[in-house]
């Protein structure tokens, strides 16, 4: 399968918050494969190797634009990583290999750096877009304007190989996020958590791993009371390991729903506190049954978020010969143990 190129540059956001990182939004593409890479401030991802794990370049694409339009970034798509960036700087879209030359001869010179930085003496020998250029004899090219400037064209134009240095993920994750705006009640905050959240998913598909529990932080705006303190935080805890966004942001909005902030806030902070291995689900030949609606540990989670801990209660088995003893309740949806040993649940009289 031939080279096919994502590229994915933060966008300026209008009032709810400040455009995502480069490095950021790397490590969220991590999830898509292994080669990614930043490049002049942009985003650089080489997915053919890893389509077929998504059923597909048409459904890798449609997953990467989802998550990108969340996080405020545009994306372009073409079959080297230079024309990607070039097409992303000048409203995205797709570009197959037959008309990739075509589309690259009509941008403009500032599309690519390297044909940029010599954008004022190129429109006087009467260049103005890539193809132009391209058409200039190569050699006095090369005398006049260097090596670098005739390699970047060629690289682009999918004459010469592109050679990037990968990211790496990050072994723990933490991301920010400053508001535009400054937010005054509590779940209003859960506008701005989302991007964290999505950001923090892929980073949790990148590791193959769940979250169990994660801490949101807020930090008050300068202009604030002093007996306001610096901010708050919360940690939510998840029955079982997750990496759904829409499962985080449901707890979530249950216990912000409860918080009263003591000043608006300008600054969010998200950090993955444990994290396990994540279990992926067996397919079997037989078609399992549908499933409807939340599972029963998704309910009983945002049952206890609402009302309180010590408001659902579990059963949980003891080994225990004396009937009295063989369960006890337990409130700790996040802890609970699976089974208790052997007079675990209360200590044994003084005759045993």
């Amino acid at each position: 399968m031939s080279p096919h190129w994502a590229a994915l540059l933060p966008l300026p956001q209008a009032t709810d918050s400040s455009p995502i990182e480069a490095m950021a939004l790397g490590t969220w593409a991590l999830q898509f494969t292994p080669r990614v890479a930043l490049q002049e401030g942009v985003v650089l991802a080489e997915v053919s190797a890893s389509a077929r794990l998504f059923g597909g370049l048409e459904r890798l694409r449609q997953r990467v634009q989802q998550g990108a339009g969340e996080l405020g970034a545009r994306v372009a798509w073409a079959p080297t990583g230079l024309a990607a960036l070039a097409l992303v700087r000048h409203g995205g879209g797709l570009v197959s290999e037959g008309a990739l030359a075509r589309r690259l001869d009509a941008l403009p010179l500032p599309s690519m750096t390297a044909v940029g930085l010599h954008q004022a003496t190129l429109e006087r020998v009467g260049c103005r877009t890539l193809g132009q250029v391209r058409r200039l004899p190569r050699g006095g090219l090369v005398r006049r304007f260097g090596a670098p400037l005739l390699a970047a064209l060629d690289q682009a134009y999918g004459l010469r190989p592109e050679a990037y240095d990968w990211i790496t993920l990050p072994p723990t994750f933490q991301a920010r996020l400053e508001l535009m705006a400054r937010v005054e009640h509590a779940p209003a905050l859960l506008f701005g958590a989302k991007r964290l959240l999505v950001q923090m998913a892929g980073w949790l598909a990148a590791r193959h791993c769940g979250v169990r529990a994660f801490t949101l932080h807020w930090r008050h705006d300068a202009m604030r009371a002093r007996a306001a303190g610096d901010g708050g935080a919360l940690t939510v805890h998840t029955a079982q390991p997750t990496h759904s966004v829409e499962h985080c942001m449901r707890l979530l909005a249950e216990h912000l729903a409860r918080v009263v902030l003591a000043a608006p806030v300008g600054e969010l902070e998200l950090h993955a506190d444990t994290v396990e291995p994540w279990a992926v689900a067996n397919h079997t030949l037989l078609p399992d049954p549908v499933r409807q609606g939340e599972g029963v540990n998704a309910a009983l989670e945002r049952i206890q978020a609402r009302l309180g801990v010590q408001a659902v209660c579990l059963p949980v088995l003891c080994a225990d010969h004396r009937p009295e003893w063989m369960q006890h309740w337990h409130s700790d949806l996040a802890h609970r143990p699976r089974q208790a040993a052997m007079g675990a649940c209360m200590p044994l009289p003084p005759w045993l």
